[in-house]
Protein backbone atom coordinates (compact mmCIF):
# COMPACT_ATOMS: atom_id res chain seq x y z
CA UNK A 1 0.00 0.00 0.00
CA UNK A 2 1.39 3.22 -1.19
CA UNK A 3 1.10 5.40 1.99
CA UNK A 4 1.61 9.28 3.05
CA UNK A 5 0.89 8.97 6.66
CA UNK A 6 0.15 6.06 9.12
CA UNK A 7 -0.92 6.95 12.35
CA UNK A 8 -1.32 4.33 15.20
CA UNK A 9 -3.89 4.67 18.58
CA UNK A 10 -3.99 2.56 21.56
CA UNK A 11 -7.72 1.50 22.58
CA UNK A 12 -8.61 -0.02 25.48
CA UNK A 13 -5.31 -2.32 24.73
CA UNK A 14 -6.02 -2.91 21.20
CA UNK A 15 -3.43 -1.46 18.61
CA UNK A 16 -5.43 0.07 15.91
CA UNK A 17 -3.73 1.61 12.66
CA UNK A 18 -4.85 3.95 10.21
CA UNK A 19 -3.17 4.25 7.08
CA UNK A 20 -3.80 8.06 5.15
CA UNK A 21 -2.94 6.73 1.01
CA UNK A 22 -1.74 9.04 -1.44
CA UNK A 23 -5.06 9.19 -3.20
CA UNK A 24 -6.59 10.68 0.18
CA UNK A 25 -8.29 7.55 1.29
CA UNK A 26 -8.39 5.82 4.50
CA UNK A 27 -7.17 2.31 4.82
CA UNK A 28 -7.49 0.65 8.17
CA UNK A 29 -5.69 -2.21 9.76
CA UNK A 30 -7.04 -5.08 11.27
CA UNK A 31 -6.31 -5.01 15.12
CA UNK A 32 -2.40 -7.33 16.01
CA UNK A 33 -2.45 -9.37 18.25
CA UNK A 34 0.06 -8.93 20.72
CA UNK A 35 1.93 -10.92 23.52
CA UNK A 36 2.17 -9.58 26.55
CA UNK A 37 5.87 -7.88 27.12
CA UNK A 38 6.65 -10.59 30.08
CA UNK A 39 7.41 -14.37 30.04
CA UNK A 40 3.35 -15.17 31.29
CA UNK A 41 1.63 -17.15 28.85
CA UNK A 42 -1.48 -15.62 29.76
CA UNK A 43 -2.18 -11.89 28.83
CA UNK A 44 -2.46 -9.11 30.95
CA UNK A 45 -3.30 -5.26 30.36
CA UNK A 46 -0.41 -3.41 29.38
CA UNK A 47 2.44 -2.09 32.31
CA UNK A 48 0.98 0.99 34.52
CA UNK A 49 1.56 3.27 37.17
CA UNK A 50 -0.24 1.93 39.99
CA UNK A 51 -0.64 4.44 43.24
CA UNK A 52 -0.11 4.87 46.88
CA UNK A 53 -3.34 5.88 49.12
CA UNK A 54 -1.49 8.76 50.04
CA UNK A 55 -0.38 10.04 46.65
CA UNK A 56 -3.81 9.33 44.73
CA UNK A 57 -5.38 11.17 47.81
CA UNK A 58 -2.89 14.24 47.56
CA UNK A 59 -3.80 14.14 44.24
CA UNK A 60 -7.47 14.05 44.24
CA UNK A 61 -7.78 16.39 46.84
CA UNK A 62 -5.31 18.98 45.29
CA UNK A 63 -7.67 18.86 42.10
CA UNK A 64 -10.48 19.62 44.67
CA UNK A 65 -12.36 15.93 43.98
CA UNK A 66 -13.98 14.54 47.22
CA UNK A 67 -14.26 11.32 48.46
CA UNK A 68 -16.62 9.34 51.11
CA UNK A 69 -16.97 5.89 52.08
CA UNK A 70 -20.21 3.91 54.30
CA UNK A 71 -17.40 2.93 56.57
CA UNK A 72 -15.21 5.95 57.10
CA UNK A 73 -12.27 4.09 55.73
CA UNK A 74 -9.64 3.52 53.68
CA UNK A 75 -9.17 -0.14 53.97
CA UNK A 76 -8.75 -1.78 50.40
CA UNK A 77 -9.35 -5.47 51.55
CA UNK A 78 -12.98 -3.45 53.50
CA UNK A 79 -15.72 -3.73 50.93
CA UNK A 80 -17.43 -0.83 53.58
CA UNK A 81 -14.20 1.39 52.66
CA UNK A 82 -13.09 3.79 49.65
CA UNK A 83 -9.65 3.03 48.47
CA UNK A 84 -7.03 4.08 46.24
CA UNK A 85 -4.31 1.55 47.00
CA UNK A 86 -3.05 0.60 43.90
CA UNK A 87 -4.77 3.00 41.58
CA UNK A 88 -3.49 3.47 38.05
CA UNK A 89 -1.90 6.46 37.74
CA UNK A 90 -4.55 7.65 34.73
CA UNK A 91 -7.46 6.56 36.44
CA UNK A 92 -6.23 9.48 38.64
CA UNK A 93 -5.78 11.56 36.07
CA UNK A 94 -8.88 10.48 34.12
CA UNK A 95 -10.87 12.19 36.97
CA UNK A 96 -8.82 15.16 37.15
CA UNK A 97 -9.46 15.34 33.23
CA UNK A 98 -13.37 14.48 34.18
CA UNK A 99 -13.45 17.36 36.64
CA UNK A 100 -12.38 20.19 34.66
CA UNK A 101 -13.96 19.16 31.26
CA UNK A 102 -17.61 18.71 33.19
CA UNK A 103 -16.41 22.00 35.77
CA UNK A 104 -19.01 19.43 38.08
CA UNK A 105 -17.87 18.75 41.64
CA UNK A 106 -17.00 14.84 41.97
CA UNK A 107 -17.28 13.10 44.84
CA UNK A 108 -15.93 9.68 44.70
CA UNK A 109 -17.67 7.08 45.90
CA UNK A 110 -15.70 3.57 45.06
CA UNK A 111 -12.10 2.53 44.22
CA UNK A 112 -10.25 0.08 44.45
CA UNK A 113 -11.69 -1.43 47.34
CA UNK A 114 -12.63 -5.46 47.66
CA UNK A 115 -16.50 -6.14 47.15
CA UNK A 116 -16.70 -4.56 42.87
CA UNK A 117 -16.87 -7.15 40.05
CA UNK A 118 -13.52 -9.18 39.04
CA UNK A 119 -11.97 -8.47 36.33
CA UNK A 120 -8.69 -7.64 34.10
CA UNK A 121 -10.49 -3.59 33.94
CA UNK A 122 -11.87 -3.83 37.60
CA UNK A 123 -12.10 -1.39 40.46
CA UNK A 124 -9.74 -4.05 42.17
CA UNK A 125 -6.69 -3.43 39.52
CA UNK A 126 -7.09 0.07 39.25
CA UNK A 127 -9.17 1.10 36.32
CA UNK A 128 -12.91 2.34 37.92
CA UNK A 129 -13.76 4.80 40.15
CA UNK A 130 -17.64 5.44 40.87
CA UNK A 131 -18.82 8.83 41.38
CA UNK A 132 -21.70 10.15 43.49
CA UNK A 133 -24.41 10.75 40.06
CA UNK A 134 -25.40 14.45 40.71
CA UNK A 135 -27.75 16.29 38.15
CA UNK A 136 -24.48 18.24 36.99
CA UNK A 137 -22.07 15.03 36.17
CA UNK A 138 -25.06 13.35 34.98
CA UNK A 139 -26.45 16.19 32.31
CA UNK A 140 -22.65 16.19 31.82
CA UNK A 141 -22.14 12.32 30.73
CA UNK A 142 -25.03 11.80 28.95
CA UNK A 143 -24.96 15.33 27.05
CA UNK A 144 -21.23 14.91 25.97
CA UNK A 145 -20.81 10.92 25.39
CA UNK A 146 -22.00 8.41 23.20
CA UNK A 147 -24.67 6.46 24.40
CA UNK A 148 -23.29 2.60 23.52
CA UNK A 149 -26.42 0.55 24.94
CA UNK A 150 -26.79 -1.33 27.71
CA UNK A 151 -24.42 -3.42 29.73
CA UNK A 152 -24.26 -7.38 29.70
CA UNK A 153 -25.09 -8.38 33.17
CA UNK A 154 -27.00 -5.27 34.34
CA UNK A 155 -28.13 -3.72 31.70
CA UNK A 156 -26.43 -0.10 33.32
CA UNK A 157 -26.61 2.12 30.23
CA UNK A 158 -23.20 2.94 28.98
CA UNK A 159 -21.77 6.18 27.40
CA UNK A 160 -18.44 6.28 25.68
CA UNK A 161 -15.94 9.37 25.42
CA UNK A 162 -14.07 9.86 22.60
CA UNK A 163 -11.07 8.83 24.85
CA UNK A 164 -12.44 5.27 24.90
CA UNK A 165 -13.22 5.65 28.80
CA UNK A 166 -16.49 3.97 29.33
CA UNK A 167 -19.28 5.88 31.86
CA UNK A 168 -22.22 3.32 33.05
CA UNK A 169 -25.63 4.60 35.38
CA UNK A 170 -26.07 2.15 37.94
CA UNK A 171 -28.86 2.55 40.38
CA UNK A 172 -27.01 4.84 42.82
CA UNK A 173 -23.60 5.67 40.91
CA UNK A 174 -21.60 6.51 37.75
CA UNK A 175 -19.19 3.62 37.13
CA UNK A 176 -16.26 4.78 34.80
CA UNK A 177 -13.97 2.79 33.44
CA UNK A 178 -10.82 4.80 32.60
CA UNK A 179 -8.51 3.46 30.17
CA UNK A 180 -7.06 6.59 29.44
CA UNK A 181 -6.14 9.44 31.21
CA UNK A 182 -8.54 11.10 29.01
CA UNK A 183 -12.49 12.03 29.78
Amino acid sequence: MNTKTKLGAVLGGTVLTVALTATGGTAWAAPATSTPATSSAAASPAAVTKLSQADAANRLRNAGITWSSSGNCTNRNNAHCTSFEQINLATVQGAITLKNASRCALTITGGTETGHASGTYSHWNGYKLDFNPTTCLSNYITGTFTYIGPRAGDGAPQYRAASGNIYARESNHWDVLFYSCGC
